[in-house]
């Protein structure tokens, strides 16, 4: 007889448990080869200028800390799951100054905790007609656009996004067949990586392919503040049938890591998303949204982030033309989507930046991004002078 397997105390069985197939599909989100070299060149010691996560180094504004602090109650209690009203509120009056577009704060308005989440949980709440389980998303683009449609079994087509196109994800170019089996259409602009904008008819555009095939435009509108130009528009200014818009604290408030956002758009389609708010525990402290409503309620601070990155952008931009390197796009977010020299793909050339201690993020980390690097503007504005006289100092 024999023995019986013994018992494994770390997984708590006696075979490995097979996890979901979608973790199998998925992309990492960086080079991992990149990763690692980074680490490894920290732990040996190594100055790092650090352009790769968009995650920004200016303070977050005084008025937004205290309001957090301001608000952490005595006794701590759960957190509604659409958010509170004032901050649906102050949401809805943003619309207005920023877009002129005017949203019921009760019927039109949610809450997230921070855009990802939203992104994520989107393509779930609608997934239910069978004729219907394509999404629609750009490439390169934000990766969770392809997580959040596979976790809710529904099938990514990604669109190859051209310089040539202006890095427009144009109906035409995905076709009527697919059209039609489309539940969602992701389109992201101001767009993170390339920093393309999208015209007015553009959208217009988008918006009537959605009320003829009937699918839901996502439009993602997290850097709708980060311009340089003239202000971007939002797809809700052309229509609000059929469309969801996201907006995020994150870039525009400094408030990456407070995880804060809301939806706002078709009141019908924020109906559904209102079934589903409750159930994944993604409530967002009424704390936090204390921070959020301040955030949302003054385009002071908004202005004044701005014009730091747009410093940031016009340093290096200048740099750029020093050098002999091309930014494609790059009229607003803060990224700049940066060709790779001759002799060099995305990975190579910033495992060569990385040697003189300048992290960028690869193209190919956000899809069809071979050819190019993103450099994020997260950086001082004194530590972006010293990475731009060590990058100086690479040859190609």
């Amino acid at each position: 007889m024999q023995d019986p397997p013994e018992f494994d105390i770390v997984h708590g069985s006696v075979r490995p448990l097979p996890s979901n197939p979608v973790l199998g599909q998925i992309r990492k989100n960086l080079s991992v080869e990149l990763d690692e070299r980074r680490r490894a060149l920290a732990a040996a010691g190594k100055r790092l200028f650090d352009f790769g996560l968009g995650d920004p180094k200016e303070p977050t504004p005084p008025f937004l800390r205290e309001a957090l602090r301001a608000a952490v109650p005595e006794v701590s209690q759960y957190p509604s799951a659409f958010g509170t009203a004032a901050l649906r509120r102050a949401a809805a009056g943003y619309l207005r100054r920023r877009f002129g577009v005017a949203v019921d704060p009760e019927a039109q308005v949610l809450a997230c905790a921070g855009a990802k989440e939203a992104i994520f949980h989107l393509p779930l709440a609608f997934a239910g007609d069978p004729g219907r389980r394509k999404v629609v998303m750009p490439d390169p683009g934000y990766p969770t656009y392809e997580v959040g449609a596979r976790f809710a079994g529904l099938e990514p087509v990604k669109v190859p996004l051209t310089a040539r196109r202006r890095f427009l994800l144009e109906p035409e170019d995905v076709g009527e067949a697919v059209l039609r089996e489309t539940l969602v259409y992701w389109i992201s602009y101001p767009h993170n990586p390339t920093g393309a904008e999208a015209p007015r008819d553009y959208l217009r555009r988008v918006g009537a392919a959605a009320l003829e095939y009937g699918f839901i435009v996502a439009s993602d509108e997290c850097y709708a503040d980060i311009y340089f130009g003239e202000p971007p528009a939002s797809m809700l200014e052309l229509q609000v049938e059929n469309v969801l818009a996201v907006h995020s604290c994150s870039k525009r408030s400094g408030m990456t890591g407070y995880r804060s956002g809301f939806l706002a758009g078709d009141p019908d389609l924020v109906r559904g998303l209102r079934a589903l708010r409750s159930h994944p525990g993604v409530s967002q402290p009424e704390f936090v949204a204390a921070a959020a409503t301040a955030a949302w309620s003054d385009d002071a601070h908004a202005a004044e982030r701005r014009e730091i990155f747009r410093r940031k952008r016009d340093r290096f931009l200048r740099f750029f033309a020093e050098k002999g390197l091309v930014a494609d796009a790059s009229d607003a977010t803060l990224y700049l989507w940066v060709r790779v020299p001759e002799g060099h793909t995305s990975s190579s050339y910033a495992l060569r930046l990385l040697e003189a201690g300048i992290v960028v993020a690869p193209g190919i980390a956000f899809g069809a991004g071979e050819g190019y690097v993103r450099v994020a503007l997260v950086p001082t504005l004194e530590e972006c002078e010293e990475a731009i006289r060590a990058w100086a100092r690479i040859e190609p």
